[in-house]
């Protein structure tokens, strides 16, 4: 396989924020049901956890994501955000808020081989992709018994959360080299940036430097993250990736239709990393083909040991 600035949050009034959130939070939690998920026989048992993370206002704290490798914050309905943490190093005790999958997460997940996705459902036309998928599905009724469970600090649909280990899964640190990301030493060049946002219509992500701890703060929606430990959300690189978003035939129960991410095909990006911004090119030429970053001049373009943050941004 190949390898591979101060917060402005958008101004809305509280209607529209109440609409937004309940049109990505009706129903999409039908859930399959049939056989245990186990992968057919032959195939890889996945070397990363890939686990689907609420990402609106009353879903916040989340828990586990600091421990996640790598997190992806895509668009979903009425211009809301949901991340994707992919664990490929270590499994916290438990992961969430869990929330429902979306097509854009079979083609950015095709890169692994065949890793475990954790999700609390999906759309019903959603699920016969899902079966097909090279990935081992395990939401709630397809999982072992005990890997699922609601909390009690916050109102459904923003409590379910998954015991990772709980999934059989067996996360394997050189899985991460098919996404084609490399790490190593700072580069030459780059432009020193201390404060990145980037906003999609209803939300927004924020990354300011911290030159003593080496790593980027993370502000979301205009207020800082942090886990439900108290642990603050501090990536090492952060990759925005402009890329197309379009309409796919998806929609949920209140008619908003599902943005698709292309990450098959290549563009621009920006890479984050020691207080500088790197121009890059991104290329992904096939779904089982991991994303090379360069730089102008076609040189790779390595990340900072750590946790990385890509933010799909609309190109």
């Amino acid at each position: 396989m190949k390898r591979r600035a101060r917060t402005r949050t958008p101004a809305r009034t509280g209607a529209a924020v109440a609409l937004a959130v309940a049109a990505l939070t009706s129903g999409c939690t039908i859930e399959p049901s049939g056989a245990d998920g186990s992968p057919p026989a032959g195939s890889g048992r996945g070397g990363v956890l890939a686990v689907k993370i609420d990402n609106v206002g009353p879903a916040r704290p989340q828990t586990g994501l600091d421990a996640a490798d790598v997190v992806y914050a895509e668009q979903v309905e009425a211009g809301l955000s949901r991340l994707m943490a992919v664990y490929a190093s270590r499994l916290p005790s438990a992961v969430g808020p869990v929330r429902s999958a979306r097509e854009t997460d079979l083609e950015l997940l095709r890169q692994f081989d065949r890793p475990v996705l954790a999700f609390s459902g999906a759309q019903s036309k959603l699920l016969p992709l899902i079966a097909g998928a090279p990935v081992r599905a395990l939401p709630p009724g397809k999982a072992p018994g005990n890997a699922y469970y609601r909390g009690a600090d916050r109102p459904a649909p923003h409590n379910l959360f998954v015991r990772p280990r709980a999934l059989k899964a067996h996360p394997q640190p050189g899985a991460l080299a098919a996404t084609g990301f490399r790490f190593g030493p700072r580069p030459r060049g780059g432009t020193p940036q201390a404060h990145r946002t980037v906003r999609f219509p209803a939300a927004s992500f924020t990354f300011d430097w911290v030159e003593y701890e080496g790593r980027w703060r993370v502000t979301m929606d205009g207020r800082r993250a942090h886990t439900s430990a108290g642990k603050e959300l501090a990536p090492t690189t952060v990759v925005v990736q402009y890329v197309k978003v379009r309409p796919s035939r998806f929609h949920d129960r209140a008619g908003s239709v599902s943005p698709f991410t292309e990450t098959v095909g290549q563009g621009s990006a920006t890479v984050l990393r020691d207080g500088r911004a790197y121009r890059a090119h991104w290329n992904r030429p096939a779904a089982r083909s991991g994303t090379d970053f360069t730089t102008p001049d076609g040189t790779p373009l390595p990340f900072a040991k750590g946790q990385v943050w890509v933010v799909f941004a609309k190109a």
